[in-house]
């Protein structure tokens, strides 16, 4: 185009009958449009410099949305991997005549898992639509795209795979929760101080509870039997046992004190006769105590260790399911229901002993563990 435009530059000053002036403007518009056409071309060539450079940039980064898309489906995998294994230990979880039948098992274990594999696919899912989406924002002409759409979409993404990430580690602890139930557990029962181990795990349950919530607090009552002495089990496993108990009391309480016709400071209440009646604020309390029980003529004696509270109470229609797996009247994300029926099976199978409960609605609940003594330690 340069080249043409010189050889109109070069005939208009070979031009004998067309005036100075006249001839003087021609080149002058002609020189002008030489140099507006260079200005284009070194423009144009470093759009197309641009343009290579993004084509290389969206090339990567289709290829590592791709890499991320595969991670998620590999994800995916090992989530249905685990509902297949969690499938094939459901037989391993009927260890108790008083769990629910097998149906009922079943459509608690699909209903735990089912919660955060429902998550998992619904962010993979809509992840894909929004990759989708940036393929075909980056097909517009540069001028025509929206960066700031684009770069939205990929932070969504990004939190999207921070939900499968988190949703997958929860699967990951049903599962893992669930293979610890089913086992059974190959620890020797050995002499245990059991008033000490009761004590320690009070304290455990307490101190780590107060570190996750600084406004947590309760009153711990303790009264042990020192008569009892040593006593053979298995440590690991009735300190699981106790832990569990207790905590559930601390969470019992905890939400009683949090509930708003929960009383939270002292009031005093006029009735029609002139007569004032005092509304007591509310002051969660746990009781962990044990206790040596005397042997009935001709029987053996035992060990009673109970743990109670003073919160609602746990409702009548429910009481018999709460030793039944994947049973729980916490909110989602917060138990998985094994606690119980886990420790169940350890009291009745794994030391021969009695778990058992006995609540008032509104006013406490309490858990009796009773174990034989006539092992000989």
């Amino acid at each position: 185009m340069n080249q043409s435009l010189q050889l109109i530059i070069d005939f208009l000053n070979q031009i004998e009958n067309v005036s100075v002036e006249e001839k003087d403007a021609l080149i002058k518009a002609a020189k002008k449009i030489k140099s507006d056409l260079e200005i284009s071309e070194f423009k144009l060539e470093r759009t197309e410099k641009v343009k290579r450079t993004t084509s290389i940039l969206l090339e990567e980064t289709i290829e590592e949305l791709e890499q991320k898309r595969k991670a998620i489906e590999e994800t995916n995998l090992a989530l249905q991997q685990s509902l297949d294994n969690l499938k094939a230990t459901q037989s391993q979880l009927i260890q108790s005549e008083k769990m629910a039948s097998l149906g009922e098992l079943t459509a608690g274990i699909a209903h735990e898992i089912q919660n955060p594999l429902n998550f998992v696919n619904n962010f993979s899912e809509v992840s894909n639509e929004m990759i989708q989406e940036i393929k075909e924002e980056r097909k517009k002409k540069r001028e025509e795209r929206d960066e700031v759409l684009e770069n939205e979409l990929l932070e969504d993404i990004s939190n999207n795979l921070e939900k499968i990430t988190h949703h997958g580690k929860r699967a990951d602890a049903i599962v893992k929760g669930m293979l610890q139930h089913s086992r059974s557990s190959s620890a020797e029962k050995e002499p245990t101080n059991i008033n000490k181990l009761a004590d320690e795990y009070l304290r455990l349950a307490y101190h780590g509870l107060r570190a996750k919530d600084k406004n947590f607090n309760a009153t711990l009552e303790t009264d042990y039997d020192d008569s009892i002495g040593m006593i053979s089990v298995i440590p690991q496993d009735m300190g699981r046992v106790i832990l569990n108990l207790i905590t559930n009391a601390f969470y019992a309480v905890n939400e009683k004190k949090n509930s708003p016709l929960t009383p939270n400071t002292s009031t005093s209440l006029s009735t029609k006769g002139g007569t004032t009646q005092s509304e007591t604020k509310y002051e969660p309390i746990v009781t962990v105590r044990t206790k040596l029980i005397s042997p009935p003529r001709g029987g053996k004696g035992g060990i009673l260790i109970s743990v109670s509270d003073n919160g609602n109470g746990i409702p009548r229609h429910i009481i018999d399911k709460i030793f039944q797996p994947f049973f729980t009247t916490k909110p989602t994300g917060q138990g998985t229901g094994l606690g119980l029926s886990m420790s169940y099976d350890i009291v009745t199978k794994g030391h021969g002993g009695e778990l058992s409960v006995g609540t008032k609605n509104s006013k406490y609940t309490e858990f009796k563990i009773i174990l034989p003594i006539h092992q000989d330690i």
